[in-house]
């Protein structure tokens, strides 16, 4: 029995790689450990990743490259994930500003999460990061297209 198990376990990983590989996501936070970490569990799945430490440094990146999803720590200083992803959503000229956005943050009440919601956020994970959990709300994300915006259908 065990041996079916592992058999399937197998394959949900073969597909989870396959259904990744090759998106582009911005990481954006301004604690280097995490950022790290984010960024390690991103690659691993075949995911290319470019980070940014602030807000501002993640607008200018924004401008200069396109991505598949956003994924924006929420308490930065000088401007907070809430109002950075609102400012990428009202910009018309941000070719990414209807790419899908998971909040990552310490933040985990009920009012959090409704503030990323009407923020621009699509998604939510709490920190400390569990990969598994990240990587469920980006499938979802990438599954279901959020509003036909160029993300990658595998």
């Amino acid at each position: 029995m065990s041996n079916s198990s592992e058999k399937l376990h197998s394959q949900n990983i073969t597909d989870t790689y396959n259904s990744l590989d090759g998106l582009h996501i911005l990481v954006v936070d301004d604690n280097a450990d995490s950022l790290f970490l984010t960024t390690c569990v991103l690659e691993s799945y075949g995911i290319q990743v470019t980070t940014a430490t602030s807000a501002t440094e993640a607008l200018e990146t924004v401008k200069q490259l396109k991505f598949d999803m956003l994924i924006f720590d929420i308490a930065m200083p000088d401007m907070d994930g809430f109002t950075l992803v609102n400012q990428i959503r009202n910009n018309i000229l941000t070719e990414n500003r209807n790419i899908p956005a998971i909040a990552l943050t310490a933040l985990g009440s009920e009012e959090d999460y409704n503030m990323a919601l009407k923020s621009g956020f699509q998604g939510y994970v709490n920190k400390p990061l569990d990969p598994n959990i990240l990587t469920e709300e980006i499938l979802k994300l990438v599954g279901s297209s959020v509003v036909g915006n160029g993300v990658n259908s595998y």
